[in-house]
């Protein structure tokens, strides 16, 4: 099974006022394992960067003034994610971005029930907790001390490992031994032990005689009874 985690950076909050992308991060995951296939592009989002929007992730107008439109990087972007899941984090904000990009340039957009918002996941699962990235990576070890700003790549790189964990821990999945495969996909797991002789538990003469003395000791004991 192949999942796209996919991050985006943007200059604001809404597409509709005039924000635009900035960043894509995507990692590539078969059977939940990443694969280390990845599309990553900082781009040019034709108008300047807001402070706010600045102190989040770092990327300048300076810095991005010679990066590639989205429709330069458009048709590679498609190609990569193909039909695939899409791994989000607050997936209804990165969704609308992308489909106003893809709108404008030209390509379908994609169905809101194509993205696994983790978000949604972690407040299932945890209900009245921080469900931050920041706070599930904390939650379940991973490291994130490089986090110093928001950025697309590395944060779809930990949203990854988040995600594992989301699904139930680092061995979901996970092949106990190779061999046949029975009809429920779980592969049979054949154990060799040595062969040993049934034991033979025989009393002995003066076993036998102390039973016995005993037995007269018992007023009518069903061990005599005919």
């Amino acid at each position: 099974m192949r999942e796209i985690v996919l991050d985006t950076e943007t200059t604001g909050f809404k597409p509709e006022e005039g924000h635009r992308l900035v960043e894509i991060g995507c990692i590539e995951l078969v059977n939940h394992v990443a694969t280390g296939e990845r599309f990553h592009v900082y781009l040019n989002p034709e108008r300047d960067m807001p402070a706010e929007a600045f102190a989040v992730h770092g990327l300048s107008s300076d810095f991005l003034a010679d990066k590639p439109l989205f429709n330069d990087v458009a048709a590679e972007f498609v190609a990569f994610i193909g039909d695939a899941p899409l791994v989000i984090h607050n997936a209804a904000f990165d969704m609308t971005f992308l489909n106003w990009e893809l709108k404008i340039a030209g390509y379908p957009t994609m169905p809101k029930e194509r993205a696994i918002d983790t978000l949604l996941m972690a407040r299932q699962k945890f209900p009245g907790s921080p469900a931050s990235l920041d706070a599930l990576c904390k939650r379940f070890g991973v490291d994130n001390a490089g986090r110093t700003l928001h950025g697309a790549l590395l944060d779809a790189q930990l949203l990854a490992e988040v995600y594992l964990e989301l699904r139930g821990g680092r061995q979901a999945g996970l092949a106990l031994a190779s061999g046949p495969v029975n009809k429920g996909g779980v592969a049979s797991v054949r154990i060799d032990r040595p062969f040993r002789e049934a034991r033979i538990f025989a009393l002995s003469a003066e076993e036998t005689a102390a039973h016995g003395e005993l037995l007269k000791k018992l007023k009518s004991p069903l061990w005599l009874a005919e």
